[in-house]
């Protein structure tokens, strides 16, 4: 593991879940673009690949002194494992740091959680829907993604071929954990009211069902089979290389009962493809419609028909509307922009300090 010197260190990073989750993901894409950019950021805890660089519990001490620049360093926690340590490190200790909180959650906090959101020196909102759950002022700073791995084909004929997938078919798909949470279900019984009256079309499902949900997933599998679709509605499994199925998509549909912020639709659009979203996590936020795609009403089968088989139907509303994802993610969406905006809020707060 890398372990650097905490005196170079300017941000910390805390992961105090061993659970692979959104929030470790986001650490996991986020660290090594804001040390590219400078940022001068080190993680702190188990749970996260041994190549980002970490420090060790054993010198926080150098937490009396300031950081790089004589300024305090920032402590960036991201769920209320984090928050609290660094409230223990900064109030109890007296150690030179500034507690900075990033915020996901879509529901009414606990009185804990708002306790210790009220002690946090600066406080990100990763979308406007998030930031109204919040007393405090926060800055929202959108998720964003990589514009380089998720990037349209040079030949979709080609990109299709090359995951064994008829390249004369366009695919609908819908990626993510398989469970009732998720609208799995939705998308499968949207695709058996559709494909019927479009044979040129066909649907890909990846993602991993597990524990309880591997039974939800088995169900969904019967109810294709028993519908006659089971050679044009793909339950493909989950694959690291995930950005080139997106390459093989034609339209993409997210069709979630729930979602906290929701990075499917951005990968989607970055990659070309027009993305219909129901009105949960942050979608209404990603996407522009109908210049990139629609946003229609969760849990409502028949909105999702609809507005699926309108687009199966029109592939020059498709066209433009490709073109026009594509840009919007990357004039809007890209984490490197999102790290830039990181870091103005980590230099607002150690200004004042």
């Amino acid at each position: 593991m890398p372990y650097v010197d905490i005196r170079d260190v300017r941000v910390l990073a805390p992961n105090f879940k061993r659970r692979l989750s959104g929030v470790t993901s986001t650490i996991i894409q986020l660290l090594p673009i804001q040390n590219r950019q400078g940022q001068k950021v080190a993680a702190i805890g188990p749970g996260l690949p041994q190549s980002l660089p970490h420090v060790r519990f054993r010198d926080l001490w150098r937490l009396w002194q300031f950081g790089p620049d004589h300024k305090p360093r920032v402590w960036h926690a991201r769920r209320n494992i984090e928050m609290l340590p660094g409230l223990i490190l900064r109030d109890i200790l007296r150690m030179k740091l500034k507690l900075v909180f990033t915020s996901a959650s879509q529901r009414k906090h606990s009185g804990w959680t708002k306790f210790l959101i009220s002690k946090m020196d600066a406080v990100i909102a990763t979308s406007s829907k998030t930031a109204s759950y919040l007393d405090v002022q926060s800055t929202v700073i959108m998720h964003g993604i990589d514009t380089e791995r998720f990037s349209p084909p040079a030949d979709k004929a080609e990109a299709k071929r090359t995951l064994g997938l008829d390249p004369h078919q366009k695919y609908v798909g819908c990626f993510g954990r398989v469970r009732h949470q998720k609208g799995t279900d939705l998308f499968v019984d949207t695709m058996i009211a559709v494909l019927p009256q479009q044979p040129e079309w066909s649907a890909i499902i990846a993602g991993r069902a597990t524990g309880p949900h591997v039974e939800f997933e088995n169900g969904l599998k019967d109810k294709v089979r028993a519908a006659g679709l089971a050679d044009r509605i793909l339950f493909v499994g989950e694959h690291t290389n995930i950005n080139e199925w997106y390459r093989s998509l034609d339209l993409f549909i997210a069709p979630q009962r729930w979602e906290g912020f929701g990075l499917t639709p951005l990968e989607a659009m970055a990659t070309g493809v027009p993305v219909i979203a129901t009105d949960v996590g942050a979608f209404p936020e990603l996407i522009v419609a109908p210049q990139t795609g629609d946003i229609i009403a969760r849990n409502d089968l028949d909105a999702m028909s609809l507005s699926a088989l309108g687009w199966l139907k029109d592939d020059a509303r498709r066209g433009t509307a490709s073109i026009a994802a594509r840009a919007h993610v990357a004039n809007h969406f890209t984490i490197t922009g999102e790290a830039e905006n990181i870091d103005r809020a980590y230099n607002a707060v150690t200004a004042c300090a």
